[in-house]
């Protein structure tokens, strides 16, 4: 059984004490595909070092999180530009729209999402999006620049049924981490009316752990429980689900 975990920041400083161990764990658990978002120029040597650790299972995506939007995001943004040609990455993200805890750079944040949308399709590669409070202003941009270059993953998808169906028509995969194990979780009540091949598994370690987890530190081994909510909601087994996540990935990512 192969797992992917689409979603996961094994670079973090939250790790520092145990990474390895941490991801051997996951390997043995059948983990075996870890994809890591980028957050901002301060982690590019620390994601290119994973790589190097684990360069059968680590693959690497470049841009600049919404909540890293500052003064300087032109900067950032050309040095995401200057990685594409320097190394290899499977994806743009995590990139998209934060307003939970300021709007003061909305349109920075607009600004950003639309260059790396079309820096994404430039490279031909596709979108991981970050969307917190701003579902309105995601899919505002999403319909600017849809269209058949146009994919990727809505990550850690938290919104309602039509939300979901909406990302879905513009050619996003849904990311499902821990939230699905949540009792307010929510998205639980619908997703078994999801087709699986929309699909794809996530942890977001080392935030959002599941149940039992919540509250802790997760990792990408936790991705189990995800996979055995989301199997149990779909009545189907969990290495059947195992199987179809992981080709939904690879349809997605291209590798």
């Amino acid at each position: 059984m192969i797992i992917t975990d689409t979603h996961t920041h094994l670079y973090s400083e939250a790790f520092d004490d145990d990474r390895e161990e941490v991801i051997r764990n996951a390997i043995d658990q059948g983990v075996k595909r870890f994809f890591i978002p980028a957050i901002d120029s301060t982690y590019t040597e620390r994601m290119l070092s994973l790589k190097e650790l684990f360069p059968d299972h680590v693959y690497l995506m470049t841009g600049l999180h919404p909540t890293h939007v500052k003064e300087n995001y032109m900067d950032e943004l050309l040095h995401v530009r200057e990685l594409l040609s320097r190394h290899q990455y499977y994806a743009i993200g995590e990139i998209g729209i934060d307003l939970y805890w300021e709007k003061k750079f909305l349109k920075e944040q607009q600004e950003a999402f639309k260059y790396q949308i079309q820096l994404a399709k430039e490279h031909q590669l596709p979108i991981v999006i970050h969307c917190r409070d701003a579902f309105d202003e995601v899919f505002e941009l999403l319909e600017e620049e849809k269209g058949n270059d146009l994919r990727g993953i809505f990550h850690c998808f938290t919104g309602t049924f039509d939300q979901a169906e909406k990302a879905i028509s513009y050619n996003m995969k849904l990311g499902i981490g821990g939230v699905v194990t949540f009792k307010n979780g929510k998205i639980d009540q619908f997703l078994d009316k999801i087709n699986l091949k929309h699909l794809v598994l996530e942890t977001d370690a080392p935030y959002l752990a599941p149940t039992p987890y919540r509250g802790k530190r997760n990792e990408s081994a936790y991705i189990v429980n995800v996979l055995d909510k989301l199997a149990n909601l779909h009545n189907i087994s969990g290495e059947e689900l195992a199987m179809i996540t992981t080709n939904n990935s690879k349809a997605v990512f291209g590798i």
